[in-house]
């Protein structure tokens, strides 16, 4: 009897979490946050949000259109993402596989929550947007399909600011990259499930390469970020370039890029990434650990787009990243011969 009892509980705890829409992490990560996955209807709703263009001030652009499924979530056709009008933005789409596991969102880190993170693209006037919060809330209550939809989704809440960002948040909270050959291979315990050159690649990562240090691997999963920011070197590198003698005033001169000059357009080599949220000159030039996962889906690569294969990646960490008064101590040259750069290459491709 207490057997037979034990089976019914099961049962239904199973059907219960059915019923929920429980998101079941694949092999290689670690549980979906229940308050963050919320309900199957939850899911639905922000995935329609998430591709509805209805969601811009002017009707052209959508989370999807930045964050492309068939690019791993990122967008693969330019360096930098495309904004409002046409407009360039200053850094490059980060790929949303797995994002429900970041502590740290956008590549300067300066969002801890998901369902908050969603505002700042619809109100960046070059990304969405939109002028303020209430007329987008209200356009949504209004709309037909909307307003009971979220009646439904979040009863006696309906459309609100924090009803649209935990909407749209649980949709990218089953956004999850895992079960691959890698995981298989490394959690599963099938031992053929990398080639010979995928294996030592995994090999080189962890320990000659140091690339875990960053990209971390645990013992039962693997998120392959220390969920922190560093500098690479990559902004600071992006610094250079030709510039220009400016007259500011009769007698007064300085040295300009021209590049920076333009209606609305921001300079990428500006970017002083992590600094411009906490003015701490440590972390200046400093981004975000992203994942590695599905990395072979999201290219160019870096905050700025600014590298464009794996291949040129490896080089770049084999170089010793790009020299500078606040480059990570763990960035040395590391004297890797062709086939051990090929092998991570490899390896990453497995991910």
């Amino acid at each position: 009897m207490r057997r037979l009892s034990g089976l019914v509980l099961g049962f239904f705890t199973m059907l219960g979490a059915a019923c929920a829409g429980e998101l079941k992490s694949p092999l290689g990560l670690p549980p979906v946050p229940a308050a963050v996955a919320g309900t199957a209807q939850m899911r639905s709703l922000g995935e329609k949000l998430f591709f509805d263009r209805s969601l811009s001030a002017n009707g052209t652009l959508s989370c999807a259109m930045c964050h492309i499924p068939t690019q791993g979530y990122a967008s693969t056709q330019s360096a930098v993402s495309i904004g409002m009008e046409g407009s360039a933005l200053r850094r490059n789409a980060p790929s949303l596989y797995n994002v429900v596991f970041k502590q740290y969102l956008f590549h300067d880190g300066r969002e801890t929550d998901l369902a908050a993170q969603v505002w700042g693209p619809l109100l960046t006037p070059d990304e969405m947007g939109n002028g303020g919060i209430g007329p987008l809330l209200t356009r949504l209550a209004q709309d037909k399909d909307y307003g009971p939809a979220f009646g439904a989704s979040f009863p006696g809440e309906g459309v609100t600011m924090a009803t649209l960002g935990r909407a749209i948040a649980a949709y990218e909270a089953g956004l999850l990259n895992a079960d691959t050959r890698f995981d298989r291979a490394i959690f599963g315990g099938d031992d053929a499930a990398l080639t010979p050159q995928e294996r030592r690649g995994y090999e080189i990562f962890v320990s000659k390469g140091g690339c875990a240090a960053c990209h971390r691997i645990g013992a039962d999963s693997a998120l392959f970020t220390d969920q922190s920011w560093h500098d690479t070197g990559v902004a600071f590198r992006s610094r250079s370039g030709p510039s220009t003698r400016v007259e500011l005033a009769p007698g007064v001169t300085t040295d300009a890029r021209l590049s920076g000059f333009g209606p609305g357009r921001r300079d990428p080599r500006g970017d002083l990434g992590r600094f411009e949220i906490t003015r701490n000159p440590a972390d200046r030039w400093a981004f975000t650990t992203p994942s590695l996962r599905g990395v072979k889906d999201s290219p160019p690569y870096m905050h700025d787009g600014s590298i464009a294969t794996l291949e040129e990646a490896v080089e770049f960490y084999n170089s010793g990243g790009g020299p500078n008064p606040n480059l990570d101590p763990r960035l040395v040259p590391l004297g890797l011969t062709d086939d051990e750069k090929a092998a991570i290459v490899a390896f990453l491709k497995a991910l």
